[in-house]
């Protein structure tokens, strides 16, 4: 029970509200198989109550490595709608501006490479950002002025993932080559969906169309908002915009495919099978090199001590006594140090 529960995070849902879900569903379980063992649990990165998604839950050991899921890059599917904006820069806030220009698919392929790699955003008003010992968030709920700092982020790729267009707002599933008009009451595939079944991109409005809404995938730094990259695409486009849809699709090294729903989380609990959903400690630091010890070096890790005298690449490693992972260590002027050490021991034999 150390490692990680990947949730596909329900609209409407806070990353607080989701782990106490998880950790309900372990109270269940360990109710249910008479246990007495409590295990800590938090996520890895905060996704907001609009956005749908990969939420890694760290439990057990695999808290100490919540932090790193911090600084990971994430991928999101987003949908930017023109003509409006608000002032969360979403669907839950109240509109403040307002333009009467769309912009046409060729104009939205144009302004995204001026959005690509190093750039600098102001965060939203309502973000957890802190003022002064204040939430950004709370300042604005009470109406006072907000002045966010522009922030260096990097976007790493930005890409149309399925534009939306035309008075009737007809989607173009990239799944195949349907025209304005086409399928019309059937419902939209997600885009990660989408992408899947697309062998190549699919435009099939007229470059010179005027389309409402856009649906954009986008590789990012850590401290990126999506809302605030919504909003400077549409300003650059000469109008207007805010998020009607955020799907986050990758969290560092977790992805969409790992995730799974609270109901079947929920299942999982009252049948004492939460175990077999989970992904193991490791799977976080699948990009670390592995690092064997002895039994008597693991000891010394895990005591906090220092080793010395080896020939292995400076960086990070993480050390394993056998299979059991002893600690997430780093190789500096010969000298190996516990970054964060497990508290995992082998078992004992009968």
């Amino acid at each position: 029970m150390h490692g990680w529960i990947i949730l596909d995070k329900p609209h409407g849902l806070g990353s607080t509200q989701a782990v106490s879900a998880v950790k309900r569903a372990l109270r269940t379980q360990r109710e249910l198989l008479g246990g007495t063992e409590k295990w800590k649990v938090g996520h890895g990165g905060t996704l907001d109550p609009l956005a749908t998604g990969v939420l890694p839950i760290a439990v057990g050991e695999a808290t100490k490595l919540a932090g790193r899921m911090l600084d990971s890059d994430k991928i999101y599917d987003f949908t930017v709608r023109f003509g409006s904006q608000t002032d969360t820069l979403d669907l839950e806030g109240k509109v403040i501006a307002q333009s009467d220009h769309l912009p046409t698919l060729a104009q939205v392929e144009a302004v995204l490479p001026g959005f690509t790699g190093p750039i600098e955003q102001a965060p939203p008003a309502y973000s957890a950002i802190l003022i002064d010992g204040q939430r950004a968030y709370d300042l604005a709920r009470k109406g006072e002025a907000v002045e966010m700092k522009l922030r260096s982020v990097t976007i790493h790729g930005l890409e149309i993932s399925s534009p939306q267009g035309g008075e009737d707002g007809t989607a173009c599933p990239r799944s195949g080559l349907a025209k304005p008009g086409e399928g019309e009451g059937a419902p939209n595939p997600s885009p990660s969906a989408a992408r899947q079944q697309a062998a190549e991109p699919c435009y099939p409005l007229p470059q010179g169309e005027r389309i409402s809404e856009v649906t954009l995938t986008a590789h990012v730094s850590k401290g990126t908002y999506i809302r605030s990259l919504a909003r400077d695409i549409a300003i650059a486009l000469g109008t207007v915009g805010h998020v009607t849809m955020l799907r986050r699709i990758k969290a560092g090294p977790f992805a969409l495919e790992s995730a799974i729903s609270l109901d079947k989380l929920d299942e999982a609990a009252r049948g004492g099978t939460i175990g077999g959903l989970m992904l193991p400690l490791t799977a976080g630091l699948d990009d670390i090199p592995a690092l064997a010890v002895s039994p008597d070096q693991a000891l010394a890790l895990r005591q906090g001590k220092v080793l010395s005298g080896s020939d292995i690449a400076t960086g990070l490693h993480l050390a394993f006594d056998g299979v059991i992972p002893v600690a997430l260590v780093e190789m500096l002027d010969g000298e190996i140090r516990v970054v964060r050490g497990f508290n995992l021991m082998p078992k004992e034999e009968d």
